[in-house]
Parts: C-alpha cells; structure tokens; sequence
C-alpha cells in the first residue's frame, strides 16, 4: 500500500513538472530574435528556444513535439517571439515561416541611363560602390547567365554590360553587395527578353545577334522621347545600315564624351571612337544605354519607310520631321527651327 502511495505521489510530481515545464514563460516587454538556420534540426531549434528564453525545457517541448506530431515543417528565416507565447503559438510561428521582414532598399534605374549614370546615381544613393559597380560592368565572367554570353570579345566595348542592365524600379533586402543588385538588374533583362514571343526566330530572319537588337534599341532609347516614332527611328537606323551609309547619331557621340553637351562641335564629330558614328560606318561597338523593353521591341520590329533623316522638332513636343533625301532633310531642319510647326 505504501509502495502504491509512492508511486503515486511519484507520477503526480511528473505530471505536476511536466506541466510547469509546458507552462510559458513571464510575459516580458518586447520581442527575443532568434535564427532558424537552413538545414536545423527540429532537436536544435528546440535547444535555441530555450536558450534565449523562450520555452522553459527543450526537452519537454521536443517530447510534446512528436507526440503532437508536429515541427517537421519548421521554416528557416529571422524570427521575433514575445516571452510569454505558448507553445502553439510559437509552433504555429515556426510551421507558416512568420519570419521578420527583411529591410529593404528601392532604388530606380531610368531608362536610357549609361552604366556610369547607373554606377554615379547607386553611390549617391548610399546603395553601391561607383568603383566596384565600373569593375564589375567590365566583367561579365563574375556572372553565370547564359544571356552574357551574347556579349563578343571585343576590346573596344567601353563597359560590357553596358545595354544589359534593365531600366527598372528595382527592391532589394538591405546590406545587398554590388553583384547582387548587378544580377538582379541582368535576370531582369533576361526576363524581358523572355517576354518577347519567337524572339530567337525573329533574330534569325534579320540575321541579327542578341547583342546588335541592344545596340539598336539603346540609340532608339537615346533619340527618341515619343513612343509612337520609336519604330520609325529604328527603321531609319536599319535603312542606312542597309545602304551603308554611316549612322551620324549625336547620342553616340555624346555617350563617348561622357557628358552630355547641349550643343555638339565640329570637333566633337571628330574624335576617333569607335562609338563614333559620324566617322564609323556600322553600328557603335556596342550598346550607348539600357534600353526599354519598347525600344527593343521597335528595333526587332522597326517601320517599314523610305526615311534615311530625321531631326526634333524645336516646337518642345520632342517629335521628329522625317525625311527620304537629304534635301528633304534639309528643309525639315529649317521647318523644326520654327515655333509654329
């Protein structure tokens, strides 16, 4: 009878213990952050809410675990727990991935901005370094994606990522390193491209490259401001490549100055770039700016016309004349300086 008795009062005190264990914590002001690691285990996590003082015994929790058959889905990320939770309250946490929020960075990289625009307006913004964003503009190798394969060896490319960091309104968690938000804004061009249905067949059947549609669309970009001309202009484009007449595009010029100069002089046509294409026949070396995805669809979609000119109006409403001869051109240049037209 005394044995039963002990045995009981023995069953009675683990029962007691056992539920003090399971009882929560004192409540306290305030929130304790703990980290799941990738790959923990339900054993450990157990362990590292009772050391920060969240659960009274790991052990008791991980038992109720499995009788409960729960904490097999525990998530990993940054957690924030309130002393004082239960234990359903804290699985419940843990199994839906109620992780704190990351802070965030925003920034916006305009469209027709140069890698260097891109690099000066990052380090302005606190957000990246100019000098590692330059290096890392010049070395595609530092990035596994098969779109940067269409960039050629060639010397004469001033950044070979130029045209390959898509203009956007980019959100990235806090603390992101500079080839983080570089692969951010290249997946997004890629995701661009994507978006273009038969994009590879369209290319083939203008015997065009990945690399020349950027090209083209970053001088479209650069030249036009309404929406509606961009296929003209990259019409033009193409039919003076077609005819082998040189580009004579002033955003190229202004590109390989590094400035953007109001006026261009004689002396500005003359410098000897190969972004020249007041001196150089064919297209530039390579992409002048980060194209919108409407430039680019206008340069793998160009207007069919006989137009081999074109000048801005001088009216502010930013549109072009066009012309066929350069005669034509000329009078439209005489026409533009007008404020009536």
């Amino acid at each position: 009878m005394l044995l039963l008795l002990v045995l009981l009062l023995v069953v009675a005190g683990s029962a007691l213990y056992l539920w003090q264990m399971m009882q929560p914590v004192q409540q306290q002001a305030g929130t304790i952050a703990f980290t799941v690691e990738q790959g923990m285990r339900t054993s450990q996590i157990a362990d590292l809410l009772e050391q920060k003082g969240l659960i009274r015994n790991s052990n008791v929790f991980k038992a109720y675990l499995k009788l409960t058959k729960q904490g097999s889905n525990f998530q990993a990320g940054k957690y924030e727990a309130q002393p004082g939770m239960t234990y359903e309250q804290l699985i419940a946490k843990l199994s839906s991935g109620d992780v704190v929020p990351e802070e965030m960075i925003r920034f916006t990289v305009p469209e027709g901005f140069t890698v260097l625009q891109i690099a000066d307006r990052l380090q302005q913004e606190g957000i990246a370094d100019k000098g590692e964003f330059l290096k890392l503009a010049n070395d595609p190798a530092q990035f596994d994606m098969p779109l940067l394969a269409h960039i050629p060896e060639n010397k004469q490319l001033r950044y070979k990522l130029e045209g390959y960091l898509f203009p956007e309104t980019y959100e990235l968690p806090k603390g992101s390193t500079v080839k983080e938000i570089m692969t951010a804004m290249l997946e997004q061009t890629q995701k661009e491209l994507d978006s273009i249905p038969n994009l590879e067949q369209k290319l083939e059947e203008r015997h065009e490259t990945v690399h020349e549609l950027l090209t083209v669309a970053s001088l479209v970009e650069r030249e036009v401001v309404v929406d509606s001309e961009r296929p003209i202009v990259a019409g033009v484009i193409y039919n003076r490549l077609e005819k082998g007449q040189k580009l004579e595009i002033d955003a190229t010029v202004q590109y390989m100055l590094n400035k953007q100069k109001e006026r261009l002089l004689f002396k500005d046509l003359e410098v000897d770039s190969p972004y020249n294409t007041y001196t150089n026949e064919g297209l530039p070396a390579g992409p002048i700016a980060s194209p919108s995805l409407s430039s680019i669809q206008a340069a793998l979609e160009p207007a069919k016309t006989d137009y081999f000119f074109y000048v801005t109006k001088k009216d502010g409403s930013q549109e072009h004349l066009f012309a066929k001869t350069y005669q034509e051109h000329l009078n439209n240049i005489k026409k533009s300086q007008s404020v009536t037209q």
